[in-house]
């Protein structure tokens, strides 16, 4: 779809188009050329790109657990049970199982820049409705907030993939979607430590409204200045594809509403992709529920702990950044998907069942090892999870098979957040983080079967050969 970005994207792209060499013959312009690679070029512009992304992806990770991660006050402040406070990140989830086709659908149709304004938009807007519900009679207006924000969440959750295979070339996708989920990350990491920071408990509950409305006003500005940056700054699409697997998936994509469904049906066809369907959701869902319950959790253990709870899930988000990271970065050199996501996948399971453990010793220091640990392998197989399924389902849109995991994550986030709630409350952190453990052993064995059928490694590796063989004078890709 053509980018509505205005004159000023317009007068960028011909900036970028001038200010590069190219080595590239005219006649690779041509439409009759059939090299799916002759008109490739990566531009200096991807990486303000994928930073005004990660930024808006950051805001409306926050916003998924700023709440929960001060339950207790505010369960003091506006006199609800903390099971009701749960539904502030809970509805993320819920919010996003029924609206993530037809919200896949208007992605693929309306394209990136359309998409991530939408996110945008709904972020800010979260933001201001939850500033404007700070009352002790008003927590229903934070339940709109956090639903507006949930929505919100529809068109970033999933979009990693399509912002990396939309910019990037093939020798940076996996990194570049793996620093798209950063933004995911590094809100979840903000949400975990700001608000403890910000918002104190007092005796009088007024003062706890005084500082949690401070916090919000600052959100709610942050996000306002982001959706002016990605109103004026974002654009859908450079001008010419990064990469030969984009060329082939921009042609295939699916502009209708049953092309859209055809589409889907042969990813949920797919074996290799419903079993990462599941393993996928099972990890992500078990993670979900670990951080909601993560201030219960430690202030069971160690009461009075409210900022220790928050910079736990901190240490938990951070170490996931560096994995996130680390083992993009690995694909990009390996192409191991499979390998990688095992390896990832055991390694969770054993950070998982270290935490499970460390909270019976009753000393912190070691909950703050466990849990860094768990995050590093937990938190990073997200990039890994979205890239292998796409690499399973190519050429459909990763938008698509992105959601798809998304949505699987919501369910089982779901699932394992309201029964390790009654868990934790019935019978302890041991069984509630045992059954957490538990289902991560399920999806490890789930990843087994799935078979390496790397489809978009084998049509970038075509178009290269289609290159060497009939196009020498078009070097790939060419960078702007």
């Amino acid at each position: 779809m053509p980018e509505k970005g205005g004159q000023e994207n317009f007068a960028n792209d011909i900036s970028d188009l001038g200010e590069t060499q190219i080595t590239q013959s005219d006649d690779s312009y041509l439409p009759n050329d059939q090299s799916p690679v002759a008109n490739t070029r990566v531009f200096r512009r991807r990486w303000l790109m994928l930073l005004i992304f990660v930024l808006v992806f950051m805001t409306n990770a926050f916003q998924w657990i700023q709440f929960s991660i001060i339950n207790n006050l505010i369960t003091k402040y506006y006199g609800v049970e903390s099971s009701t406070v749960d539904w502030t990140s809970l509805v993320f989830m819920v919010v996003y199982i029924p609206f993530i086709i037809p919200g896949a659908w208007i992605m693929d149709r309306l394209g990136l820049r359309v998409t991530v304004l939408l996110g945008a938009i709904g972020s800010t807007s979260a933001a201001w409705i939850n500033a404007v519900g700070v009352a002790p009679d008003l927590f229903y207006v934070v339940l709109i907030g956090q639903t507006v924000a949930s929505v919100a969440q529809i068109f970033l959750l999933g979009v990693s993939p399509n912002v990396a295979a939309v910019w990037f070339g093939a020798d940076q996708v996996s990194l570049a979607c793996s620093i798209g989920v950063f933004g995911n990350q590094i809100g979840v990491a903000l949400g975990f430590l700001i608000p403890p920071m910000l918002v104190h408990d007092h005796e009088n509950p007024a003062d706890i409204g005084t500082d949690l409305r401070f916090m919000l006003y600052i959100i709610a500005g942050f996000c306002t200045a982001l959706l002016f940056a990605v109103f004026f700054g974002f654009q859908a699409k450079p001008p010419v594809p990064p990469s030969g697997a984009q060329c082939c998936s921009a042609k295939q994509s699916s502009g209708s509403f049953s092309g859209y469904f055809t589409s889907l049906k042969k990813i949920i066809t797919n074996h290799g992709f419903m079993l990462l369907f599941l393993s996928y959701g099972i990890n992500v869902g078990v993670f979900y529920a670990m951080s909601t319950l993560l201030n219960q959790t430690v202030l069971l253990h160690f009461p009075g702990e409210e900022k220790n709870a928050g910079r736990i899930g901190l240490t938990i988000v951070v170490c996931g950044m560096f994995g996130s990271v680390l083992f993009g970065a690995i694909l990009d050199k390996t192409h191991k998907f499979k390998e990688t996501t095992l390896a990832t996948y055991v390694c969770a399971l054993a950070g998982m069942v270290a935490y499970t453990f460390t909270f019976q010793l009753e000393y912190i220091p070691v909950t703050f090892i466990a849990a860094g640990t768990a995050g590093f392998f937990m938190t990073g197989y997200l990039p890994v999870g979205f890239e292998f399924g796409t690499e399973l389902t190519y050429p459909e849109p990763e938008v698509t098979s992105a959601g798809l995991l998304n949505a699987s994550a919501q369910i089982f986030g779901i699932i394992f957040t309201l029964l390790g709630g009654w868990l934790l409350a019935t019978y302890g952190s041991m069984v509630c983080n045992g059954l957490l453990s538990a289902a991560l052993l399920i999806g490890f064995v789930m990843t087994f079967p799935i078979r390496s059928d790397l489809r978009r490694q084998k049509a970038n590796r075509e178009s290269m050969i289609v290159v060497a063989g009939g196009a020498k004078d078009n070097p790939l890709p060419v960078s702007a």
